[in-house]
């Protein structure tokens, strides 16, 4: 079958199409006809060799985080009602860039009538995550909640759900189109975050006060700024990276301004719990009230084109390959 191997660590260059032989399903798995696979921004992290203590993984290997598609075959103890259902699932932290995967019948989810199998695929990754953390929130209407990396695939989500809760939601995000897209999607005030200036707009668009919740997923130096007009007695969920690593809080300064802080360790849900949050996601999705940003599809050859696109910081929304 065909897929796309990381040949060595580096840059997009080394994820090259292969023919490899297709994986077989064991106990209590199946093998799924990919259609769609979900890039992550880790996975061009874990590509260039970043974070080689937390992935285990060495190449030769096929990346990929997570399918959607259809079940083809299952393996022993797996309902055989499974087979020809529409699908979403986790890989085991790599396998999806290929024109099939073997997953665990435990980690999948059966996509909803009136759902595209796209936009389930694309929002595999950040929808329970973005729930999760509403969840968590608490959010009460007439709050202000500040989402950095707004544009991004779990921005987005957060910013209609922030919304659909009743709060005065501010994006910020990087460049016109991202904005524009934004103020679509419910957000009461855009800031440019790649202009100075954009945290003393927050502060003038909040009167002063600042955020009461802060999701932050750039990170970096632009998560510090974040903090910086997070109100007194707000939240701060620090949970992005891509602009230089998780923010960095004071615990004395987030204690002395009594800000509840959350790091990444607050999404690592539970599988029952991820697999609940999931479920929520899509039914969301099929009512019709949260839709994921496509912004991008890349076919499967082109694996290195939607990696570089990806850490061009040019992305709105998710990016998909078409196998």
């Amino acid at each position: 079958m065909r897929a796309i191997q990381v040949s060595r660590f580096g840059g997009p260059e080394v994820l090259e199409p292969r023919e490899v032989p297709e994986p077989k399903p064991g106990a209590d798995e199946v093998l799924i006809d990919v259609a769609f696979a979900d890039i992550i921004f880790v996975e061009t992290q874990i590509r260039s060799g970043w974070g080689r203590e937390f992935f285990k993984m060495e190449p030769p290997y096929v990346p990929g985080f997570g399918v959607g598609g259809t079940v083809r075959v299952v393996g022993a103890g797996v309902d055989p009602d499974w087979v020809g259902r529409k699908v979403i699932a986790n890989t085991e932290q790599h396998g999806g860039y290929a024109e099939r995967a073997v997953v665990s019948v435990r980690k999948m989810v059966a996509v909803p009538d009136g759902l595209e199998l796209r936009d389930a695929t694309a929002l595999r990754s950040d929808g329970p995550t973005a729930l999760g953390l509403m969840e968590k929130a608490a959010i009460r209407p007439g709050q202000w909640v500040l989402v950095t990396a707004a544009g991004g695939g779990m921005g987005v989500l957060l910013v209609q759900l922030a919304h659909a809760a009743g709060a005065r939601v501010i994006g910020a995000a990087r460049g016109k189109r991202k904005l524009e897209l934004l103020r679509q999607l419910g957000a009461d005030v855009v800031v440019d975050y790649s202009q100075p200036g954009w945290a003393q707009r927050v502060l003038e668009a909040t009167d002063g006060r600042g955020a009461d919740v802060v999701f932050d997923g750039a990170g970096g130096e632009l998560g510090q700024a974040a903090f910086g007009v997070t109100a007194q007695g707000g939240q701060f969920s620090a949970h992005g990276a891509p602009a230089g690593g998780f923010t960095q809080i004071d615990t004395a300064e987030a204690e002395r301004r009594h800000i509840a802080v959350r790091g990444i360790q607050q999404v690592q849900f539970p599988l029952p719990e991820r697999q609940r949050l999931t479920e929520q996601t899509l039914a969301l999705a099929a009512a019709g009230k949260l839709r994921p940003v496509i912004g991008q599809t890349f076919p499967l050859e082109k694996a290195g084109d939607a990696h570089a696109a990806l850490t061009s910081r040019g992305v709105t929304g998710r990016t998909l390959l078409l196998i």
